[in-house]
């Protein structure tokens, strides 16, 4: 039964994640801990899988549909990202050696996902001036940053990423989605081989992946054909809604926790 649920779940939330430019973990990691079947180390793994399955998806019916991509900007922040992606999960890892029941990791990664959902928020609303920065190194480090916080949070990717990618090179929200896929595609993609490579599986029932991956596929490729089809407002329409979708789950989460 769980297993259709979290079928449903991430059909519908890598859909809407395509289309956002948030990925799909930042309402599949909230909704699954609002559901309290499996403990917070295999729900940041289940959510990081269905992401990279998403994003791997989502990318290709991008490319495959004529979407230009620059490929140099996209590499310098997938670089990032994949270095980001694999400190953030050894954070991850180490936080959780110190707080085996998880209870402390949870409330942490609620506490920095609100923060991050707020100010993405409050960017979408205009409040800041966007900037048109060109330094590769600035490029690189905002991959970096967004691949950490995406493994540290177990959400895949989050609102920020679109926010920070408008803030600081003042991208077309249409624009922004895509490489903010690309870069949780690989920020994702570095953290689930770690996983594979360097951590015990038996914490993790793997039978659930029969339902994440095809869930996953599925949404991507959902997402990827409605996001050709929608305009720019009515994607930044969506991605607020979920903002504040994602805000009130979290904030409930937190108080079950706390």
């Amino acid at each position: 039964m769980i297993g259709i649920i979290y079928f449903l779940v991430i059909v519908i939330a890598n859909t809407i994640g395509a289309i956002s430019g948030m990925g799909g973990g930042v309402l599949i990691k909230p909704i699954f801990d609002f559901l309290n079947v499996h403990p917070v180390a295999a729900i940041s793994f289940y959510s990081s899988v269905a992401v990279l399955t998403m994003s791997f998806v989502s990318t290709f019916n991008q490319i495959r549909n004529g979407i230009k991509v620059n490929w140099f900007f996209a590499i310098q922040l997938s670089i990032g990202a994949i270095v980001g992606g694999l400190i953030g999960n050894q954070v991850f890892e180490k936080i959780l050696d110190y707080f085996p029941d998880g209870r402390e990791v949870q409330l942490l990664q609620i506490f920095l996902t609100i923060i991050t959902l707020v100010l993405s928020f409050l960017h979408s609303k205009h409040i800041w001036k966007n900037h048109t920065y060109q330094s590769s190194i600035l490029i690189v480090f905002t991959g970096f940053l967004l691949g950490f916080l995406a493994s540290l949070l177990g959400i895949g990717g989050g609102p920020i990423n679109v926010a920070l990618l408008i803030f600081l090179f003042n991208l077309p929200i249409k624009d922004a989605t895509v490489y903010s896929i690309v870069t949780i595609l690989f920020s994702q993609l570095s953290k689930v081989i770690t996983i594979f490579v360097t951590v015990n599986l038996e914490r993790y029932d793997l039978t659930m992946l029969y339902f994440i991956i095809p869930a996953a596929i599925i949404g991507g490729f959902l997402g990827s054909y409605i996001s050709g089809r929608v305009s720019s407002e009515k994607v930044n329409d969506i991605y607020q809604i979920v903002i504040i979708l994602v805000l009130i789950i979290n904030l409930y989460n937190g108080y079950q926790v706390f």
